[in-house]
């Protein structure tokens, strides 16, 4: 009985959780929309509700009512199955949050957070290659190949937090930057981070999956209504994610702290702000910048944190034993 409950409970939890994060999806649609209207001095959407509050649900009502099309030619099950598959991959990550009440913490968080990023390749490969259409698959092969590029970035600078934490638990993030935020020590690796996550979620300027002036919208070219609205769900959910994540690595505190919330917004704001300034990058400059740039860095990163924990072992060592 007792694990009964304790297993409603977890299930009442995580439903909770992702309730949670679709909703605050529609209100970072409505948050972009917003930010980007008063860069461009604008008001935004200010219509539909008060300040426009009821806008992303107008917005969601208006894409799953709309007639579904499916081109004749298309591969019909991938079709379907990926863009349900691209917001499953970007909710199930929510898991690895080191949840303080009502949740499973995971020991092996950081390698469950690279499983699933690996996984979000996948979907937008099918999505294009399902379409029929040359201009999805070049669309998805270009994504595809910034997406794996960006990856291996993002893997060594985790797995330089690896040795420097002693785990693969992002509840020792927590513990270890009580008294320091991680930001002040590892500056340029967190500016590696958060550029290679733009990149990850597709936005601008790296935003060469849905580059409208150039391959016709990307790989969601030949997807309408429901299925495009959860391409765009899958693609804020991320947003959403990676904004948590970069706050739990480089500014401390967990999700039972009400500033944890305020760190998330503020780099939410942050990849708003990015596509508000920036121009698009020409698509060779964004793989030299993967490969000749970021690459080094966390690889030198890496090598330094690896020597620094061997002396710090080392001098233990001595002066203990």
């Amino acid at each position: 009985m007792k694990q009964f409950v304790m297993a409603l409970v977890m299930f009442v939890s995580y439903l909770i959780l992702i309730i949670c994060v679709l909703v605050g999806v529609a209100f970072v649609t409505l948050l972009e929309r917003k930010i980007l209207g008063y860069i461009q001095i604008r008001k935004g959407p200010n219509k539909v509700g008060f300040i426009g509050l009821l806008q992303p649900f107008a917005d969601a009502v208006k894409l799953f009512t709309k007639e579904q099309t499916v081109p004749v030619k298309s591969n019909f099950l991938p079709y379907y199955a990926s863009p349900v598959f691209s917001l499953f991959t970007a909710l199930i990550v929510w898991l690895v949050i080191p949840y303080e009440v009502g949740m499973m913490n995971l020991n092996m968080g950081v390698l469950f957070f690279l499983c699933c990023l690996s996984l979000g390749v996948y979907s937008t490969m099918s999505a294009g290659w399902a379409s029929n259409c040359k201009y999805s698959l070049l669309g998805s092969l270009r994504a595809v190949a910034q997406t794996i590029s960006y990856e291996v970035s993002l893997a060594l600078i985790l797995l330089s937090f690896i040795f420097l934490v002693g785990g693969f638990s992002l509840e020792l993030f927590n513990l270890y930057q009580e008294s320091v935020w991680f930001l002040w020590v590892t500056l340029p690796l967190a500016l590696i981070w958060f550029a290679s996550c733009l990149a990850e979620t597709n936005r601008t300027p790296f935003d060469f999956a849905e580059g409208e002036s150039e391959l016709v919208s990307g790989f969601n070219t030949e997807y309408s209504s429901g299925g495009f609205a959860l391409i765009f769900m899958a693609e804020y959910a991320s947003i959403l994610f990676m904004s948590a994540l970069f706050a739990l690595l480089f500014l401390g505190g967990g999700p039972s702290s009400p500033l944890f919330y305020a760190k998330l917004v503020g780099v939410s704001f942050a990849f708003i702000w990015v596509r508000g300034t920036l121009p698009r990058l020409r698509y060779d400059k964004l793989m030299g910048l993967a490969w000749k740039s970021f690459l080094p860095v966390s690889l030198n990163y890496l090598i330094f944190f690896m020597g620094h924990k061997n002396i710090m072992l080392l001098f233990y060592d001595l002066v203990y034993n």
